[in-house]
């Protein structure tokens, strides 16, 4: 290699250098648009709008929401997979649009993990199974035992077909090895409504919707489908707390921009993400709204898009889960 050629690639690495570090300083030098694959006052609505002023203090341009629900959440992923990788771009989406989707819809606009770049999940919503005062099972081994002595009579009552509960459902069904009917709802409160009004023996819901009728002593809540016990409810065992070993199934939000933004600016998002989720205003109303906290890195949040992709797409093949 001749003395020119290394001068003119070393001229051409430093620029690289250059072109990198200024794109990282630049950044952003314009308003972001935060697009939310749920409708307004959804509770992944409530929290992307407490997190809006700060993050648009910190980056010290606004962050703009914009709503676009449909197709399970994929109609507003799909405007991001399609936006410029420029950091400008970002969404907020649930596991459906994120990994679960591309399993149950036969044909998808965008593939989740090609077309996306994971900045950092900001929290899980955990579900609740809950039972009416009339429901002799207090537990969740008398549920399956109750199941299992009355195989195809049990009523399981759940937020949809195609949903987060309805699939939590059918993990239950598999992992417990009962026969239950399921019941599903337009949504998880009507769910809830019914279960403490006597007219449903189970059902499994969001715990915002479930928490004021076990409050208000009119339902039970038998156990919690997160990894562990969660805040609003410490009462509640997790399933595999309760002997279901294994069990999880939850709901959860990431935000994600198009493939190739730059490593650097998916960097910055996620340290200003992080320090939001730190601030006790965001914290209260993601608690508010029935949500735990979850930060990751980038890589973390990649990781759980495709394990939790290889683990529903087997559930949906197994059950024959079809969205509604």
């Amino acid at each position: 290699m001749t003395f020119a050629i290394r001068g003119l690639l070393a001229v051409c690495a430093a620029l690289g250098c250059a072109t990198a570090s200024a794109q990282q300083t630049s950044y952003p030098a314009k308003s972001i648009r935060l697009i939310v694959a749920f409708p307004p006052g959804d509770a992944a609505d409530v929290l992307a709008r407490a997190m809006e002023p700060v993050l648009s203090e910190r980056l010290r341009q606004p962050v703009v929401v914009e709503n676009r629900p449909g197709t399970g959440g994929s109609s507003g992923i799909d405007t991001v997979a399609k936006s410029a990788p420029d950091g400008y771009t970002i969404g907020l989406g649930g596991a459906g649009a994120l990994a679960v989707n591309a399993s149950l819809y036969p044909k998808m606009p965008y593939h989740p993990l090609t077309d996306l770049a994971p900045v950092s999940r900001i929290a899980y919503f955990p579900f609740l199974l809950l039972a009416g005062t009339k429901m002799p099972a207090a537990t969740l081994e008398e549920v399956i035992a109750l199941a299992r002595a009355k195989p195809g009579e049990m009523l399981l009552g759940f937020g949809g077909n195609g949903s987060a509960t309805h699939l939590a459902g059918e993990l239950f069904k598999l992992m417990a090895k009962v026969q239950v009917v399921n019941v599903p709802y337009k949504t998880t409160a009507a769910a809830a409504a019914d279960a403490a009004a006597g007219k449903l023996p189970l059902a499994l819901v969001d715990v915002a919707s479930a928490l004021p009728y076990v409050k208000a002593g009119k339902a039970k809540a038998i156990a919690v489908t997160s990894a562990k016990r969660v805040f609003a409810v410490p009462d509640a065992p997790s399933f595999a707390e309760a002997g279901l070993a294994g069990y999880e199934a939850t709901d959860w939000l990431g935000i994600v921009a198009p493939a190739a933004t730059p490593a650097a600016i998916v960097g910055r998002l996620n340290t200003e993400i992080l320090a939001a989720l730190k601030r006790a205003e965001v914290r209260d109303r993601m608690v508010a709204a029935g949500a735990e906290p979850a930060p990751s890195t980038p890589a973390e949040l990649g990781a759980l898009m495709r394990a939790e992709a290889t683990k529903w797409a087997e559930v949906v093949h197994i059950s024959g889960a079809r969205p509604d």
